[in-house]
């Protein structure tokens, strides 16, 4: 289905603000430069209106601080106002301290808005094990309260005070028919490296979650106008995160601060609705666009990458054997190398699909190659054996920075996506840290 993009990002859907300022996270607090030439760390995305609210959070048992809050108030309350995020400092591993400060940043952020309590989340991302430096956080809050607005640059001020090591902001909007009415979706996200979400509601995990199938942090904030009840849109936030966020993979590494919230204000005036009725499909499909084009940037932008490759299984026997050979693929370093130096060796794939938990039978395996969304696929093996495909066909099949892994175990009717990096010399060199720089604390 197709949606008709539009610009403003999290500001586009009526009745939402934003803001993004310098207030010096990144330097541990100790920086005392100016504005000018640094980038934003602290974000506000304010609802003129009390608004529906639904999450997903991190499974990682090593849970930051502002996770914590979040999953703390979504529990008691259906309403949010405003959310306050930072980059440069996670809050995480930082104890009872890192719970006193997230805390803080809610209520001083509430305080300063005035707005009642409870109606603040929180989310944070950058180093891990450092404290907040809370008098740097409390100006960054004014200051951003002063600066909120309603224009693109507004959101592009909050998009770029979120990023830690990503090359660029990932942000978009779209706009439909509700019932009559218009309705806008905004969204905009983070995340470069230590990308591989599996979030859930609660920030508890699943029994069934697939081994390495959780979540630099991943962080997601989207906002509508559209009148939506709360177990509604949490719902439909849950399919939404199922088929985007918890399908992307840079380096099989799981955050401690991975956070989608989306915020639904009603200001287009659409009846509310139920899922599973034309308007709440169409709701959804909207909500899945826009989680899944936020997700394939972070992919896109993720850490050194050269390659984004879509792995898709068919023919498991059932939804966890797909789940477990993609993720097999997707996050073999042989394999994902490979991609790198456009080489076409399916012994990596089958191995990897070999050693996953998934049934498999090896003479009933193909593996094939196809460009982004077409049809024809160029099989490199059929029934587990070397087709006829020449080696030159092959390498022409991979060498497109985009391009589509084919996996057909033909054992059932189950399958499963996984979106894709390669594994790259600059990934490497960025993430193995240094020393004498706080900043390789990671997070």
């Amino acid at each position: 289905m197709q949606f008709k993009e539009i610009t403003g990002s999290i500001v586009a859907p009526i009745g939402f603000l934003a803001s993004g300022v310098f207030c010096d996270i990144k330097k541990l607090g100790t920086g005392k430069g100016s504005n000018k030439g640094l980038k934003r760390d602290l974000a506000l995305i304010v609802s003129e209106t009390p608004a529906t609210v639904a999450g997903m959070f991190t499974t990682n048992q090593v849970c930051a601080a502002p996770v914590k809050v979040c999953v703390e108030r979504l529990r008691k309350k259906n309403l949010a106002q405003v959310v306050v995020v930072n980059s440069g400092n996670a809050n995480a591993c930082t104890g009872k301290q890192g719970m006193t400060d997230a805390r803080e940043m809610v209520s001083f952020t509430e305080k300063t808005l005035a707005l009642s309590a409870g109606r603040a989340l929180v989310g944070s991302t950058g180093r891990i094990g450092v404290p907040m430096p809370m008098d740097n956080v409390r100006a960054g809050i004014l200051e951003a309260a002063m600066e909120l607005g309603f224009t693109a640059e507004h959101a592009d001020h909050a998009a770029e005070a979120i990023m830690t090591s990503d090359s660029r902001s990932k942000q978009i909007a779209i706009e439909f028919l509700l019932g009559g009415k218009k309705v806008r979706i905004g969204g905009m996200c983070k995340g470069a490296g230590m990308i591989q979400p599996g979030m859930s509601a609660t920030g508890a995990r699943p029994a069934a979650l697939p081994h390495g199938g959780l979540h630099a942090t991943m962080l997601a904030f989207i906002t509508t106008d559209a009148a939506v009840e709360q177990k509604a849109l949490q719902a439909a936030l849950n399919e939404a995160i199922a088929n985007s966020f918890n399908r992307i993979t840079v380096d099989g590494d799981m955050s401690t601060n991975d956070t989608v919230l989306v915020l639904a204000n009603g200001l287009a005036g659409n009846k509310k609705f139920n899922l599973n009725g034309a308007e709440g499909k169409l709701f959804q499909a909207a909500l899945n666009h826009v989680c899944l084009e936020l997700a394939k940037k972070i992919v896109r932008d993720g850490e050194g990458v050269h390659r984004v490759v879509m792995v898709c299984v068919n023919g498991a026997k059932t939804i966890q054997d797909a789940d477990a050979v993609a993720r097999a693929v997707a996050n073999s370093a042989l394999v994902k190398t490979s991609w790198h130096g456009g080489d076409p060796n399916w012994g990596r794939i089958i191995d990897a699909i070999g050693y996953s938990p998934a049934t498999v039978v090896e003479e009933k395996i193909d593996i094939g190659y196809s460009a982004t969304g077409g049809k024809k696929i160029l099989w490199s093996l059929k029934h587990g054996q070397p087709t006829l495909a020449t080696f030159k066909e092959l390498c022409a099949a991979v060498a497109p920075k985009e391009f589509e892994l084919h996996i057909n175990l033909n054992l059932g009717k189950a399958n499963a996506v996984m979106y894709a990096a390669d594994l790259t010399e600059e990934y490497v060199d960025f993430n193995k840290g240094d020393v004498t720089d706080a900043s390789s604390l990671g997070g």
